[in-house]
């Protein structure tokens, strides 16, 4: 099933004294409930509605595990049975043959575009762990590449041309080679797509790649990015101080304000090439 991801809208423009009817278009924000379900033998032995996120519609099933996954609550593609997709729903069908920790769900969790973190009770509550085997990499990005990146990202945002309204979350690779890109209202969900996607294609961890962020870089996503691993992380926007912390505990190289000019590195500078 699909969806749009845009809608004509028409609106009033005011150019100077020019006054005018016009069509605009905007990015479609709409729910998605997720919900989780354990199958055995008998009626399901776990059953419950996990998540409430307002997302752009499509990649449902990216963002859904990507979710999942930096949740903590999911840790390998083996451990997916089904799923179903609804309109604005998905619900996750895990099968019982590999081990799940049912602690990591009993929290209910309500997830706005704006702030992924939203609803939870507090930092310790976001603070999981990675079971990844993620060890750290030797490797050196060029500072002149860095500052490509983002109009690399730019160059490839379809919905954003049109709409001027959606985060991207991209994957590079050390050469600069553009392997994964989303998009969506939510930069948090921009980025559980992308991990998510990875995490179907089993290419978890994302150990030797650079993540490119659209806006600035919150302690959600820095979360979000050491679960998959991921060890350089750069993004158009500024960090917030929690977000640096967290990125000198995990190592993860930081740098905010990038375009093709200037970039600040907040940590992890030896892993740029100047």
């Amino acid at each position: 099933m699909t969806y749009p991801s845009i809608i004509s809208q028409e609106i009033i423009k005011i150019e100077g004294d020019n006054i005018h009817k016009t069509d605009d278009v905007l990015a479609i924000e709409e729910p998605l409930e997720i919900s989780l379900s354990i199958f055995s033998a008998q009626p399901p032995v776990f059953d419950k509605n996990i998540s409430i996120t307002m997302r752009t519609p499509g990649n449902d099933l990216d963002l859904a595990l990507g979710f999942l996954f930096t949740e903590g609550i999911i840790v390998s593609p083996k451990q997916i049975d089904n799923f179903n997709l609804g309109e604005n729903t998905i619900n996750i069908q895990l099968n019982t043959s590999e081990s799940i920790d049912l602690s990591k769900i009993e929290r209910h969790f309500y997830t706005s575009s704006s702030c992924g973190v939203c609803g939870k009770s507090s930092i310790d509550a976001i603070k999981t762990v990675s079971r990844l085997n993620a060890e750290k990499k030797d490797f050196k990005v060029n500072e002149k590449l860095i500052k490509k990146l983002p109009a690399m990202v730019r160059k490839e945002q379809a919905v954003f041309d049109k709409t001027g309204g959606l985060h991207a979350a991209a994957i590079f690779n050390t050469k600069g080679d553009l392997l994964f890109l989303k998009e969506d209202v939510g930069r948090h969900n921009a980025l559980d797509k992308l991990i998510g996607s990875a995490f179907q294609k089993e290419e978890l961890p994302l150990d030797q790649h650079i993540l490119l962020l659209s806006g600035r870089a919150s302690f959600e996503l820095i979360q979000k990015a050491a679960m998959a691993g991921i060890q350089f992380i750069g993004a158009v926007g500024a960090p917030s101080s929690l977000a640096v912390d967290l990125a000198k505990e995990f190592d993860i190289t930081l740098i905010g304000f990038l375009n093709a000019n200037r970039f600040n590195v907040y940590h992890g500078v030896e892993r740029i090439e100047i």
